[in-house]
């Protein structure tokens, strides 16, 4: 005989990417701690990807803004860049990826307390790849590999680059981990700010074509994201959509500086959003268990 039991919803977090702009997933982060909102799961992409994993290897979201703070000193932020180019990239990324095991150690996705799944793209095949085994730190590597700025990173033979090529707000993968309801956390820039070509290449005298023809790169992205953006949240809604209010002005590679303004849109769109939080949560999920006795 069967009856039922109630349990409370499995939460997932889909977490976009967006370079600068991702730091305000901090602040939705610390706005669930103090809720007292359970994560039972992560899915990121890119900046998403990078918060994500610092936060299922257990840093709090007071640690994670103490770091991005931190950052927010262009004199340590240079720090992290790698003086000599790469091949495939003007970056190669190493810097950034030792600073991150600085932070989380050598873990593998098994050693982490909260699930995550990482969001990438096979440059070669154009398939979407999720990674959610092995070291961390080189599936996050893998993930923020914007194209032409950071060189990819190679994984089990695959060369792998940015996930938000073909899935920047990983519903359907958070979805596919066992989330019972989804918050997805959305910084990417609205389609009005998308970068304006002549103000990007004019805002460094010294390497005018450099920055011209980066803005470029990152308009011609940020359209093909716009438009899957569309079509994925179509196809698979989250439960509650969160887009945090971050200057429009902070963009994918600029905007570090401003950590706590975009910390504070995160914990403001996230307060916003409780109600509706509260609501998803409070949901029945039932589910059958075998009857104890005749």
């Amino acid at each position: 005989m069967l009856n039922r039991i109630y349990r409370q919803p499995r939460l997932g977090l889909a977490l976009s990417g967006g370079g600068a702009r991702g730091i305000a997933h901090i602040g939705v982060l610390r706005v669930l701690q103090q809720a007292g909102i359970p994560v039972h799961c992560v899915a990121g992409t890119s900046a998403g990807g990078v918060i994500g994993a610092g936060f299922c290897a257990g840093m709090s979201p007071d640690m994670l803004a103490q770091e991005a703070l931190y950052l927010s000193n262009v004199r340590h932020l240079v720090r992290l860049v790698d003086r000599v180019p790469s091949r495939l990239g003007l970056l190669a990324g190493d810097k950034i990826a030792a600073y991150m095991t600085g932070k989380i150690g050598r873990c593998s996705f098994d050693d982490l307390r909260i699930p995550l799944a990482v969001v990438t793209v096979d440059i070669e095949s154009g398939e979407e790849v999720i990674l959610d085994h092995g070291p961390v730190v080189d599936a996050v590597r893998a993930t923020m590999a914007y194209p032409a700025v950071f060189e990819p990173r190679e994984m089990n033979g695959r060369l792998l680059v940015d996930g938000g090529l073909l899935n920047n707000l990983p519903v359907d993968v958070v979805r596919k981990m066992g989330a019972d309801a989804v918050i997805a956390v959305d910084v990417s820039a609205p389609q009005e700010y998308l970068a304006d070509l002549s103000e990007m290449a004019g805002r460094n005298h010294l390497l005018p074509q450099v920055r011209l023809t980066m803005a470029m790169v990152a308009r011609c992205i940020d359209i093909m994201m716009h438009r899957i953006r569309t079509q994925k949240l179509a196809e698979y809604p989250p439960d509650v959509l969160i887009c945090p209010p971050v200057p429009p002005d902070v963009g994918i590679f600029s905007g570090f500086s401003r950590a706590a303004e975009c910390i504070a849109a995160g914990e403001q769109a996230a307060r916003d959003a409780l109600p509706a939080i509260e609501r998803v949560m409070k949901r029945q999920i039932w589910w059958p268990r075998a009857a104890r006795g005749g």
